[in-house]
């Protein structure tokens, strides 16, 4: 099964339901996103005319939460502070209707060029790409009313049996620490009454609920309530959402967070 997103750039919903009956692809409506659908086909969707076209994104169907949750509008200026391959920028740029401004940000060359091709891909048109150290972005002395930290993991969720074995609780505190440093620095990137919202496809508290322990404690954020039908809350962290791997989707974390 396949999960994709309907990229609003370039064709409606409904016209592109309409190419999926049109094909005989069998398909659900992901509850939390109107522009998701599971798929079943014996097709390669990432060989298609209408994937090649940027119709849509291959996009599991926890990784668009995200973006929701950061409520991204038209006209808005966003941070996207860890963003290559371009799945929740391109989802972003689709909510704002490509007004407005994207700084869509990493560090690794390889990374930058699958984020380009995919912001061209999928026609976006409101996005700059910049090549910079997360940690160090806030030396920019930029502000930003919004902020998505979709943060380098362990990406246990995937429950990937290569990424479970290779695991180990070495890497995990490696990269909690790195993803506090990454969250220390979009906190001084914030605007006052601004929005960050912290992500991982990790299951692992030390780099999910205890980051944001940190951020509530040493950095004087606040968690935010997240307005996202058909998911659920996790039970240790208030307004923490954890979606537990499945079939039709990978596990997630995501946190809504402000001063």
């Amino acid at each position: 099964m396949w999960s994709l997103r309907v990229n609003t750039l370039k064709i409606s919903v409904e016209d592109f339901r309409n190419r999926m009956d049109e094909r005989g692809w069998q398909y659900e409506q992901i509850p939390w996103v109107k522009e998701g659908f599971w798929v079943s086909t014996d097709n390669l969707l990432s060989k298609t005319k209408e994937h090649s076209l940027g119709y849509y994104f291959l996009q599991n169907a926890s990784s668009m939460i995200p973006p929701l949750a950061l409520d991204s509008k038209p006209n808005d200026v966003i941070l996207d502070l860890a963003a290559s391959p371009g799945a929740k920028t391109t989802q972003i740029a689709s909510m704002m209707k490509n007004t407005g401004v994207i700084i869509a940000n990493d560090i690794r060359h390889q990374r930058l060029k699958a984020l380009r091709g995919n912001l061209q891909r999928c026609g976006v048109l409101n996005t700059v790409v910049t090549k910079m150290w997360g940690e160090t972005v806030w030396k920019s002395g930029l502000k930003f009313s919004k902020i998505l930290l979709d943060a380098p993991c362990t990406a246990t969720g995937t429950m990937n049996p290569r990424i479970l074995a290779e695991t180990s609780q070495s890497s995990i505190h490696s990269l909690s620490t790195l993803q506090k440093r990454l969250i220390e620095s979009a906190s001084k990137l914030l605007s006052d009454d601004g929005t960050l919202v912290y992500s991982t496809c990790s299951m692992e508290e030390e780099e999910n609920e205890e980051n944001i322990e940190y951020a509530v404690s040493e950095l004087n954020l606040k968690t935010k309530s997240v307005n996202v039908k058909g998911l659920e809350y996790s039970k240790t962290f208030e307004n923490c959402i954890r979606v537990k791997p499945s079939e039709k989707g990978e596990g997630f974390f995501v946190c809504k967070l402000g001063l």
